[in-house]
């Protein structure tokens, strides 16, 4: 019993302390408004708001809940192409996170391996991969832009379904992402104890064989490792891709109510983007934890 209160403290109550000192410290730096109202020279009231507090055009908790109430309350409804609920936008983005992800793992795998495997390959294609892995997605998107320039797949009424800012969304994501994956399952590779295969030599096991029944069981808590911050990695650039591409999606969102002055909807954005990065952690350590028991 004293063990299932003191789980239920660590997993609830502290968590919900936590958020609620966040909660106070956001209100105690935030801004309010006090409304006047006067009377011009031509005999018409003016109605004016004058802020004030530590950073007086950061809005309140509450400020904040009263304007983002339409994305949350409706989460999925479609105003418009950037006027959309909170979790649709989510939604947009989260298919686009999928795709690039998906070949960032394809791509990313089986350049680890061969890091891990082949000396000559590392000593090749290490320094291209350190060269490359820190360039940022601002400095990818363009060039993405550059080579899936004219690229247009119509559909049977002519209407594009898949263009160029398509090409170089998913290019930016694969490319940024893919790197936790190539350095992590190398390192998995390299860590597989040599007495493993020194038995599968003396089986005689074939190259597959060993691949499925040694290599990728015993580096695949490393192999995770990576696609775990993969996986964080692309929810991160999707913001920044959406952003300059000006696709609907969280990022867009973001975007668009930066330009609009609406501090209410970023910081309802923010913490959308926060509350999906921190789901999807879990959930690929759920997974994770089932391959390890299976």
């Amino acid at each position: 019993m004293k063990l299932f209160y003191k789980l239920k403290l660590d997993a609830v109550l502290l968590p919900t302390v936590a958020i609620l000192i966040c909660l106070l410290g956001w209100y105690a730096i935030s801004g309010s408004g006090k409304t006047t109202t006067s009377i011009d020279d031509f005999g018409d009231k003016v109605t004016t708001v004058e802020r004030f507090g530590l950073s007086k055009n950061l809005p309140s908790p509450l400020e904040t809940w009263t304007a983002s109430k339409p994305y949350i309350v409706e989460p999925f409804a479609k105003r418009g192409e950037l006027d959309q609920g909170i979790l649709r936008f989510a939604w947009l983005s989260l298919q686009l996170v999928a795709q690039g992800y998906a070949i960032a793992l394809i791509l990313g795998t089986p350049i680890g391996f061969f890091l891990g495997l082949s000396k000559n390959f590392t000593r090749a294609f290490d320094p291209i991969i350190q060269i490359l892995r820190p360039v940022s997605p601002l400095a990818w998107l363009p060039l993405g832009m550059v080579l899936f320039s004219g690229l247009r797949i119509q559909d049977s009424t002519g209407s594009s379904v898949f263009g160029t800012s398509d090409a170089a969304a998913l290019f930016t994501i694969a490319i940024c992402a893919m790197w936790p994956t190539v350095l992590n399952t190398a390192v998995g590779v390299r860590a597989v104890p040599q007495d493993y295969l020194n038995v599968a030599k003396v089986l005689k096991l074939s190259k597959s064989k060993t691949l499925f029944k040694i290599l990728i069981p015993s580096a695949l808590p490393y192999m995770f490792t990576g696609f775990r911050l993969s996986l964080g990695i692309a929810w991160l650039v999707i913001v920044a891709v959406e952003m300059l591409i000006g696709k609907p999606g969280v990022g867009g969102f973001l975007w668009q109510q930066y330009n609009a002055n609406s501090y209410a909807h970023i910081i309802l954005s923010i913490l959308t983007i926060g509350a999906i990065g921190f789901v999807l952690d879990r959930a690929m350590s759920l997974i994770e934890g089932r391959f390890k028991s299976a």
